[in-house]
């Protein structure tokens, strides 16, 4: 089973297009919590993050950062490991 992927998005943002072109070229099953225009979801993101800018990213739970954050996993060659890990429960 391959690891769990959140992504809290908004509309009309680059970088969470970008974001999730790189996982889905991973082939990488995300779930998109669209935070944008809820602000119970906005709080929560920020909460779990500590992040105020989109997109916020986790991957079993852990927080891994925005959309510079895995292109940077992904060209340091760490990304991969990361998606291949079992999903936490």
């Amino acid at each position: 089973m391959a690891a769990r992927v959140e992504i809290y998005t908004t509309d009309f943002c680059g970088y969470c297009t970008r974001a999730k072109r790189l996982l889905a070229s991973k082939g990488a099953a995300f779930s998109e919590i669209r935070a944008g225009d809820d602000p119970d979801k906005r709080r929560e993101m920020i909460q779990r993050s500590q992040g105020t800018t989109y997109p916020q990213i986790f991957i079993n739970g852990r927080h891994v950062g925005g959309s510079d954050d895995i292109h940077d996993l992904d060209r340091a060659g760490r990304l991969d490991a990361l998606l291949a890990e079992p999903a936490a429960l």
